[in-house]
């Protein structure tokens, strides 16, 4: 594991622990017996240890999971995918999401490489809903709606490694606590995020959500860019995409948000239930692909359909995705604007995909569409399972 000292509580002690020294110290000195005095030494080694667990907490890091060729780096910045190594048709090993080669760099990130996106993923129309009667306004971070949940959404906080097994079958444990008011959603919410390689080449994520006190929403993702060529490698529009979707939900072409219809697929562009390549009908777009599909129940043993499959002809590689909601993201990267990532490659528009389970967008109010809210006692699970081979 690489740490990094980039830490909200490493900033905040500058300015905190002289004053508390300085107390401690006058107290130390005015109290009248050697006991009362031991009491006040044993205190401060107490705070001091305190604190230093909580920065030690608090430190960004860079952890691997591994298995044979298999490989991905992670982040507790967002609980975010940094890097995943796989073999092609000939066994070379590539790169193949897109990102960053340092932490800062995805501090300040917009397009959300490999985040773990919430407390509401996707666009909140006007930054405001309701719950049991109660309004709420959320922080509006594009335009005036909400987007993946805010400026500081999960994608920019610190999580905390909870476990980390590198084992045969090896994981990691992400945990972030959610408070009460936090970019202006209610309740206190506990969220767990564990990335594991289940199989040779298999990768399980499950997010899994708990509300305390208060109905909240919960619409958690997972927002990596994939290009399976190798992240350096260009753009998607050769790949072939297949959803298992016969409906999608339509968009206001300027807000992106919903318009709470639910359309089917038949005779648009938007027709991936059958095989197609990105690139054959991106044009007849009005913008690329950037929409929620309504998924088809087709569900195994665990309660999983299979949502997407998606094909590189030129590396032989093949990502199948499957997963237990109700909803799925497809974004052909449209936004990428020269973004400069990895070893100085610049990602241009195209140059990677997003497959986004979820809730349906904007949910909170759309009657009509599938509920987010929770409430104390309803937990929420988001199972993710890529399935690669080449």
């Amino acid at each position: 594991m690489i740490s990094f000292q980039l830490s909200a509580t490493s900033r905040f002690l500058p300015s905190f622990l002289p004053l508390l020294l300085v107390t401690v110290l006058r107290t130390f000195w005015l109290v009248p017996s050697a006991m009362a005095k031991a009491h006040v030494l044993l205190g401060l080694l107490l705070i001091g240890f305190s604190l230093s667990v909580v920065d030690a907490r608090k430190k960004v890091g860079i952890y691997e999971i591994q298995r044979g060729n298999f490989s991905l780096k992670l982040t507790n910045w967002g609980a975010t995918v940094i890097s995943v190594i796989l073999p092609d048709s000939q066994g070379n090993l590539n790169d193949v999401v897109l990102g960053f080669d340092t932490i800062p760099s995805y501090v300040n990130d917009t397009t959300y490489f490999g985040a773990t996106v919430g407390r509401v993923a996707n666009r909140i129309d006007g930054a405001q809903f309701w719950i049991d009667g109660h309004h709420y306004r959320t922080f509006p971070n594009e335009g005036n709606n909400t987007l993946h949940g805010g400026n500081r959404g999960f994608s920019k906080v610190i999580w905390t490694v909870v476990e980390h097994d590198t084992g045969e079958f090896p994981y990691i444990k992400f945990y972030y606590h959610s408070f009460d008011g936090e970019q202006g959603f209610p309740g206190d919410l506990d969220v767990f995020v564990t990335y594991k390689i289940v199989d040779d080449y298999s990768l399980s994520i499950t997010m899994t959500a708990g509300a305390l006190n208060k109905p909240t929403p919960v619409n958690l993702a997972h927002h990596t860019y994939w290009n399976l060529a190798g992240h350096d490698s260009g753009n998607i529009l050769s790949n072939t995409v297949q959803l298992f979707a016969s409906h999608y939900t339509p968009v206001d072409d300027v807000t992106l948000i919903p318009t709470g219809e639910l359309l089917t697929v038949e005779g648009t562009p938007y027709d991936f239930r059958e095989p197609h390549v990105i690139g054959s009908r991106i044009n007849e777009t009005a913008f690329g692909y950037d929409f929620n599909y309504a998924l088809d129940k087709h569900g195994d043993e665990n309660n999983l359909r299979k949502a997407a499959v998606v094909k590189d002809h030129k590396s032989g590689r093949q990502l199948e995705l499957w997963t237990n909601q109700v909803g799925l993201q497809f974004y052909s990267g449209n936004q990428l604007n020269n973004v400069v990532g990895k070893g100085g490659h610049v990602y241009k528009i195209y140059a990677g995909l997003c497959l986004e389970s979820q809730g349906f967008p904007d949910s909170v109010n759309k009657v009509y569409f599938p509920s987010q809210a929770r409430r104390p006692g309803q937990d929420y699970t988001n199972h993710m399972l890529y399935k690669f081979s080449f």
